[in-house]
């Protein structure tokens, strides 16, 4: 994984998602090459393969809080905030301390449900 690290860090993006697309074909049930092809899916704008990498994430592993956050800012940056929130929620019951979501899910809990009265 070191040589996918080195060309995400020199944002060689394709080079990084061929190497773990061939991880991924020796070893489809290792979680994290899923996770980090997602991730740079999601360095590349390309929403659609990083959001089917993260269903195959979280139908190895449903309590990936990682892929649950990551889900919610990409739902969140295509004005998804209801679907995203969700996600958010879900992965905050997994772990609640994860740093900077419990403001991310009370404003977007305020813009989806409104405000108490």
């Amino acid at each position: 994984m070191s040589r996918v690290k080195d060309a995400v860090d020199d944002k060689n993006y394709d080079t990084a998602i061929q190497l773990l697309d061939s991880i991924i074909m020796l070893r489809p049930g290792y979680i994290e090459a899923w996770n980090q092809r997602a991730t740079v899916y999601y360095l590349k704008q390309d929403y659609a393969h990083s959001i089917a990498d993260i269903a195959e994430v979280l139908a190895r592993e449903p309590r990936h809080f990682g892929a649950l956050s990551g889900l919610g800012l990409m739902l969140q940056e295509m004005n998804d905030d209801k679907d995203a929130l969700d996600a958010y929620r879900k992965a905050l019951a997994i772990d609640p301390h994860l740093e900077g979501v419990p403001d991310i899910v009370k404003t977007l809990t305020q813009k989806v449900e409104g405000r108490d009265i």
